[in-house]
């Protein structure tokens, strides 16, 4: 499975969005300061929304579509699985990952 994921130094903070194919070890690295660029220098390091995808050009296109959108959309899309905006890092567990509300499909847009 492959992810697309946004992660915030803060409620309502600064957001960076990415893609991945092992949730846990790329937020454990920016958890670390491991990945140079917009992510360290911002201290985006709290998991706050992620989505599954069955293949890494969905995660991708996914990254890239939510890239392109204004903030208040992003906000939006945080806001409906994650009001108060909690770190979900603590919460990752097969069952949580792999909740039906957070599997990618195209027909909820």
């Amino acid at each position: 499975m492959f992810f697309t994921y946004m992660v915030t130094n803060q409620y309502l903070g600064t957001l960076y969005t990415g893609h991945t194919d092992d949730l846990s070890r790329r937020i454990d690295e920016h958890r670390n300061g491991a990945l140079p660029g917009f992510s360290k220098k911002y201290g985006c390091t709290h998991l706050v929304w992620f989505e599954l995808h069955e293949t890494r050009a969905s995660a991708f296109r996914r990254e890239r579509q939510i890239k392109r959108w204004n903030r208040a959309w992003k906000i939006r899309l945080i806001k409906k699985l994650n009001p108060k905006w909690d770190d979900l890092y603590p919460k990752l567990s097969e069952a949580f990952v792999y909740d039906e509300q957070r599997i990618f499909n195209p027909a909820r847009l």
